[in-house]
């Protein structure tokens, strides 16, 4: 497959550099460990990894498929109610310019440790680059088609459906590409805060401890994880964009 053919390109370019930087530098251990020294601990603690991994995938899965929905009701709700999106979206600007740092506590606060605070940090995340760029495709439609589709009986709500809604699909697509290397960033960065298990939890023992390689670790499981649900979202472009595949 040609995303994964580049993804592991990039891949090995990074581990030459890294390699290179440890044999020029010779940094301490606990300071940037070397690849085989990250390996390793893929290899021994992988059972543990493994564990922490299906927990913060789970966070994402829930967290993406709320906040993908969050973000397409929204879009179609601020175009087919234009008065509802006048005054919706400066306040869904002013909740996405607080940074995630520090909503991530509030979160904890109001949700509690368990996997509730890191799905709502995750939907937060994903919500608005979703909203943004469905909203733009429902808006950004031809003129000259609107024109003639106003001439026939269709209602508001039938141009909406039929021909806006089909052809903002593209933008939608690209609000989810977006959006999918963020879920991991909203989960992890929820664990970090406050959790009991997780990748992001595996990342603050393992840093209090100055285990650099277990630190490195479970950050490789996490981009792989980012890679696998940015592969999904392109899997499922055709099915949703058809006749973009065709052209």
């Amino acid at each position: 497959m040609p995303f994964f053919r580049a993804a592991l390109r990039t891949v090995a370019i990074l581990l030459v550099v890294w390699q290179g930087l440890i044999l020029t530098l010779e940094p301490p251990r606990y300071i940037l460990p070397a690849p085989l020294e990250v390996f390793a601990a893929l290899i021994r603690q992988w059972r543990f990894l493994a564990g922490n991994a299906l927990v913060t995938l789970g966070e994402i899965a829930v967290g993406f498929t709320i906040g993908s929905l969050l973000g397409i009701a929204t879009a179609i709700a601020t175009v087919a109610l234009p008065r509802f999106g006048r005054a919706i979206w400066p306040l869904v600007l002013v909740m996405q310019a607080f940074p995630v740092f520090v909503l991530a506590p509030l979160l904890v606060v109001w949700f509690g440790f368990g996997m509730a605070s890191k799905v709502a940090m995750t939907t937060l995340i994903i919500f608005f680059p979703v909203a943004s760029a469905f909203s733009d495709g429902l808006r950004r439609i031809e003129p000259d088609l609107l024109d003639a589709t106003a001439m026939t009986t269709a209602t508001h709500w039938q141009t909406l459906r039929h021909v806006r809604l089909p052809l903002a699909l593209p933008g939608l697509v690209s609000g989810l590409r977006v959006a999918a290397p963020l879920a991991p960033l909203g989960a992890v960065v929820g664990e970090w805060v406050g959790a009991s298990a997780g990748l992001g939890f595996v990342m603050v023992q393992a840093n209090a401890r100055m285990q650099t390689d277990t630190v490195f670790a479970a950050m490789t499981v996490l981009a792989a994880l980012t890679l696998v649900l940015r592969h999904a979202i392109d899997a499922l472009a055709p099915l949703l964009t058809p006749w973009m595949q065709e052209r």
